[in-house]
């Protein structure tokens, strides 16, 4: 099944490892990657009940088959797999695959819907199995559609055929076992196990813990339309050596996008939207951002480097300014040999930080600045004792697309009856506080409920012209309909060390 061209090595993840580890020369290369600090412990052996479960800092169900696939990239990080196509087009993998999917997606350019699908659903997963058994499988062009970004551009968003969608969900199943052993630990975006929070959760600590005093706002212009399919192929190899899986993963990049009646084909670019875009995007990160960045730091930083990454949203701390204008110097070429761009007014240096306050003050500068990560303004706070900590809002501009969604939605539904309106306005308010119910972010929640109900109120007295109500009876509706705001996240030093301390490692 595999095929092996170098030692098995054995890793250990300390629980606070430093920038730099004891045992490496500040020249050597960094073979084996450290986690960020307070990321993980040892690894930990597996018990007889635990052998089909992958663990990560939660634990996800994970086939027999599938467990010694992992376990074998986790023994040797050098091994090449020869024999991985089977896994893909067995039954119960694409069936697992299928009911991953999301009902309500729209159609790709097969017109093929979810239910359409499921209607037989056993005689057409048996036919798909046979014609990826055969290599009669063809990729569809992927429908290009946009959706509007809350800085008021477009984000262009490809939309899937039903069976593409069904066999990029089980081989990126199957590649998550070999690529989840291999992943660093700061990396959290499109990981089984890893949510947003955890990334922010990550951030605030390393910030309040190390000797941050600069942040540097990464952003990629345009990365998934980016990303070179020459390199991701190249890097793809590294791994997987079984050429069935690598032409898999070819058709889909060169199936090209159909917009407008046009087939577009290219040779850049991964549609966002389609189910091995994050595994490819984190892949293609992994070795252009997170080898190099974490080397990076290892062998030329001078002092504490902290580093995160969300797909393609990098947030990277540091110790001493003369860090900071050396990586960005360095990251922008390392970027521009794989035809990544550095976005010139996005990419932003900021001194952040428990002293950053004090500073500005003795230059005689304004109050500090912000950053922006994962939808939350992150911002320089103190406690109720004086320490040092960090703050996350709601991006104002985020804040204010949801709103103008909101009522555009109140437009179309004005005429359904209030309990109809107000079930489905529970289910947006409860979405938005379960994501942004965050400490120190209750006042957003509740400016964001009473916005909200604004917007009720004016949509139900404009559905006659005698129709007005009263602030009064729309009282009677907020409370019934509209929960009351309410944080749904702990402090990010409690989660994180509940779910790193004890368990099996984060890398």
């Amino acid at each position: 099944m595999m095929h092996e061209h170098g030692k098995s090595d054995r890793c250990v993840v300390p629980t606070k490892p430093p920038n730099k580890g004891a045992s490496e020369s500040r020249q050597g290369p960094a073979r084996e990657m450290p986690a960020e600090a307070v990321e993980g412990r040892r690894l930990a052996k597996s018990n007889p009940h635990q052998r089909t479960m992958f663990r990560t800092q939660r634990r996800a169900r994970m086939s027999p088959d599938l467990e010694r696939i992992r376990q074998a990239a986790s023994r040797d990080r050098k091994m090449q797999f020869t024999a991985l196509f089977h896994h893909v087009y067995r039954l119960e993998t694409l069936r697992r695959a299928y009911f991953s999917l999301n009902p309500k997606a729209a159609a790709g350019v097969d017109g093929v819907t979810w239910q359409q699908y499921g209607e037989d659903l056993e005689t057409n997963l048996q036919d798909l199995a046979e014609r990826l058994k055969r290599g009669a499988y063809r990729a569809q062009p992927t429908r290009r559609t946009y959706i509007p970004k809350a800085d008021g551009r477009q984000r262009p968003l490809g939309v899937t055929a039903l069976e593409d969608k069904i066999v990029q969900a089980a081989l990126v199943e199957v590649l998550n076992a070999i690529y989840e052993v291999d992943f660093l630990g700061f990396s959290y975006g499109s990981r089984p196990g890893r949510s947003p929070h955890d990334a922010l959760d990550a951030l605030s600590v390393g910030i309040v813990r190390s000797k941050v005093n600069w942040v540097l706002n990464v952003d990629i212009c345009g990365f998934f339309d980016a990303m070179i399919h020459r390199w991701l192929v190249t890097f793809i190899e590294h791994r997987i050596a079984d050429r069935r899986i690598v032409r898999l993963i070819q058709k889909w990049l060169t199936a090209g996008v159909l917009e407008d009646g046009k087939h577009i084909h290219s040779e850049v670019g991964s549609p966002q939207g389609a189910s091995v875009s994050p595994l490819a995007a984190n892949i293609y990160l992994y070795y252009v951002f997170d080898l190099w960045a974490h080397q990076w730091r290892q062998r030329y930083a001078q002092g504490d480097v902290r580093l995160v990454r969300y797909v393609d949203d990098i947030v990277v701390g540091f110790e001493k300014r003369d860090d900071a204008e050396r990586f960005q110097e360095d990251l922008q070429q390392r970027f521009a040999k794989f035809g990544l761009e550095l976005h010139p007014e996005k990419t932003r240096l900021i001194a952040f930080g428990r002293f950053a306050k004090e500073r500005r003050r003795e230059r005689g500068l304004g109050k500090v600045e912000s950053f922006n990560f994962l939808g939350f303004t992150h911002i320089s706070g103190e406690s109720r004792r004086g320490r040092f900590q960090v703050e996350r809002r709601t991006i104002a501009q985020r804040f204010r697309t949801k709103l103008a969604e909101v009522k555009g939605e109140l437009r179309r539904r004005m005429h359904l009856p209030v309990p109809v309106q107000g079930a489905w306005l529970r289910s947006v308010v409860l979405g938005h506080y379960q994501y942004y119910g965050v400490p120190h972010n209750a006042k957003a929640l509740q400016r964001f409920r009473k916005e909200v109900a604004r917007l009720w109120q004016r949509s139900l007295s404009r559905r006659s012209h005698k129709g007005y109500v009263t602030w009064e009876r729309m009282k009677r509706y907020v409370d019934k309909w509209l929960p009351v705001a309410r944080i749904y996240h702990p402090y990010p030093e409690e989660r994180f060390g509940v779910m790193t301390q004890g368990r099996s490692p984060v890398r």
